[in-house]
């Protein structure tokens, strides 16, 4: 639809359903390709645009219990990036929503009134939204298109979700299967164009999560066309077993490489690049951040980085080719700010997460001094602080550094699901369970680290488990009989007190003292006094290679701010910054970031009259509307975007500027007006 606004698209579809409805004509110049299909596809099935619906019913409790154990894999994955979507969208009075391969709804955030509305066309768990049964709507029809879908008010075949505006993606599990759909609904009066931007995001770092999941303990390559695409969302990874098989490819990967998937069990890494997988190793020297070209067997050239973990030596489950090809990379590192001395540190280590503020220094300090002595660690601090990038640099600054570093969130997972992810399972151990079985977290992390973030909230019976777990040494997975031993490092986390969670009897006494071996507490983000340092470390995170940079103005504005979120909160600001700049853009300003944080709207007089005067000035670009008498407010706004917008030649982030307001809210006011 490009730029054109709200109210005209409203008209088109209102058009469109006249002629689609009222007169059996095809509205092929008014419609969408896909959501004129849908349409049609409901029509052939029967559904009847104007019934009057009634709440759809629900699955019972115990069978939506069933579908969130067989969806596991996509809740445990999914569920940080829908609360982390939400950070992103919860002043529109959103609702993200993720969903099973059928459209079935199993977990969803969302602003509270506007939860309210949706509930009234059963837009909540144990509801499906497949097309069949609730039209055309955005879950339902991405799931039948298998590709990303917008539905926007009265684009919905049935009348009674015409309230409704719809962004969602289908989700790929590694071996192409569709798995899940994430998707955001909000009002269509407060429609965003960037919605679908933030919802293809979301996906495609659950599919990553999903990949480098599956293939935890083979070597991960990841491939970019040149130098500057390093660290970009959609980055192309191959899983590469030790002797070099290929052993998947995301579709990213897939598409660089011109390879169907069906032709992967045939390929390996020598088929495709001059270069041999050994070779590779070699001349990475165990560095993710070391970039190799590779040149591809049809002449073209890539640069590859290794960026996975192989098993290592000497291990009980490695085989002799495995052993003898071993070596692991270290984590993804933290990157220095070019302020920091030049003293050197070793990437992702503890030293290099000493960016000056002297509270920070001394939690590192304490925890340097129980390095490799089997010590349990207890991180404390609020939602956020970065507690798991603590964890990470204390399991990177050890002797198990080699070894995998594993997490698992308790907070974020779903109870009934704790367990099976912590413990692993054998076949068949429960419904839903996979035949061949899964290993645990704990086990995954023999010989490494194992991260339990927000401990505080695991249920009690499973702290009982977990005790004799730390007791023993070893683990039994469910419908087990024999034990594993394990030689783990533990790190917890927690922003809870667990001296009163005892008291409460909510956390047992026994385990408090089993992982609370040395307690460090890292400050708030408002209370720390290195932000530059830490905005330039995370900027080089999401958009490494480059040379992005914030405005003083935005960093103004960041030390003004109190950051409730912490560093999370920062990190998902920027996230968000990077994925709205435009491709000439190298400087993030404030029109890049969250209205949260910069409010630029001037309060609004109850009298929708005001007096004279221009609209909109600054200093480099004024944009003057002049103004006889006393006009509606309205209609100054539209004067002034539309001179903007026409100086512009349509370009909405200079617009923003030359206004002086967000590109959010002239994209708010483009669809008001």
């Amino acid at each position: 639809m490009g730029q054109l606004d709200d109210s005209l698209r409203w008209e088109k579809i209102t058009r469109a359903r006249e002629l689609f409805f009222e007169r059996n004509d095809s509205p092929v110049d008014l419609l969408g390709k896909s959501v004129l299909r849908s349409w049609e596809r409901c029509r052939q099935s029967g559904l009847e645009a104007q019934y009057a619906d009634t709440p759809q019913a629900l699955v019972s409790g115990s069978a939506l219990k069933q579908l969130r154990e067989r969806n596991h894999r996509l809740l445990s994955h999914g569920l940080g990036i829908v609360e982390s979507l939400y950070e992103q969208v919860r002043d529109a009075g959103n609702v993200v929503v993720l969903t099973d391969a059928s459209g079935m709804v199993l977990h969803r955030v969302g602003d509270a009134k506007f939860l309210s509305r949706t509930e009234q066309v059963s837009l909540t768990p144990g509801a499906s939204w497949g097309e069949c049964q609730r039209g055309t709507n955005a879950v339902g029809t991405a799931l039948v298109e298998r590709t990303p879908t917008e539905i926007f008010g009265r684009e919905h075949f049935l009348n009674q979700n015409s309230f409704l505006t719809c962004s969602a993606s289908p989700v790929f599990d590694p071996q192409g299967e569709v798995i899940g759909v994430l998707d955001i609904s909000g009002d269509y009066r407060a429609y965003q164009k960037h919605t679908m931007g933030l919802v293809r995001m979301g996906v495609q770092l659950l599919e990553r999560d999903l990949f480098e999941s599956e293939f935890a303990s083979q070597i991960l390559v990841g491939l970019h066309l040149s130098p500057d695409s390093v660290g970009c969302v959609r980055e192309a990874v191959l899983a590469v077993s030790a002797d070099g098989e290929i052993l998947g490819a995301n579709k990213a990967a897939m598409d660089l490489l011109g390879v169907a998937r069906c032709n992967l069990a045939q390929a390996d890494f020598g088929m495709l690049f001059d270069l041999p997988l050994g070779a590779l190793l070699d001349r990475t020297g165990g560095n993710p951040r070391s970039l190799i070209a590779l040149e591809t067997r049809g002449g073209g050239r890539l640069y590859a980085r290794v960026k996975g973990m192989l098993p290592r030596v000497g291990s009980r489950s490695a085989t002799p080719a495995e052993a003898a090809s071993a070596q692991r990379p270290a984590p993804r590192p933290a990157p220095r700010p070019a302020s920091r001395p030049a003293a050197p540190a070793q990437s992702g280590s503890l030293k290099a997460l000493c960016t000056g503020d002297k509270r920070m220094s001394i939690a590192i300090d304490r925890a340097m001094r129980v390095l490799d002595k089997n010590i349990p660690i207890l991180i404390q601090g609020e939602s956020g602080v970065g507690k798991e990038m603590f964890a990470k640099a204390f399991h990177a600054s050890g002797a198990r550094s080699k070894g995998a570093f594993v997490a698992l969130n308790c907070a974020a997972i779903p109870e009934n699901l704790i367990e099976s992810e912590l413990f692993g399972y054998v076949g068949g151990a429960f419904t839903g369970a996979r035949k061949e079985g899964a290993i645990g977290k704990i086990c995954q992390a023999d010989g490494g680290t194992l991260f339990l973030d927000e401990i505080g909230d695991m249920p009690l019976q499973l702290q009982a488990r977990l005790l004799r777990v730390l007791q023993e040494r070893s683990v039994t997975p469910i419908g087990g009989s024999r034990a594993t031993p394990v030689d783990i490092s533990l790190v917890c986390a927690t922003h809870r007190n667990l001296r009163e969670e005892i008291a409460a009897g909510r956390f047992r006494e026994d385990l408090y003292y089993r992982v609370n071996g040395l307690t460090v507490t890292l400050p708030p983000l408002r209370e720390r006094n290195d932000l530059s340092c830490l905005v330039d470390a995370l900027l080089e995170i999401e958009a490494e290679g480059r040379g992005l940079r914030v405005s003083d103005e935005v960093m103004a504005c960041f030390g003004n701010y109190d950051w409730p979120g912490n560093i999370r909160q920062l990190h998902n600001t920027l996230r968000l910054a990077v994925a709205l700049l435009d491709e000439d853009e190298t400087q993030i300003e404030t029109e890049h970031l969250p209205e949260e944080l910069f409010a630029y709207d001037p309060p609004v007089p109850d009298d929708d009259l005001v007096p004279q005067r221009n609209i909109v000035e600054t200093p480099a670009a004024p944009v003057q509307v002049a103004v006889a008498g006393r006009m509606r407010l309205e209609a100054i706004e539209r004067a002034a975007i539309d001179q903007a917008m026409s100086a512009t030649g349509g370009n909405v982030s200079a617009a923003a500027r030359r206004l002086g307001i967000s590109r959010n809210t002239l994209y708010r006011k483009l669809g008001r007006l």
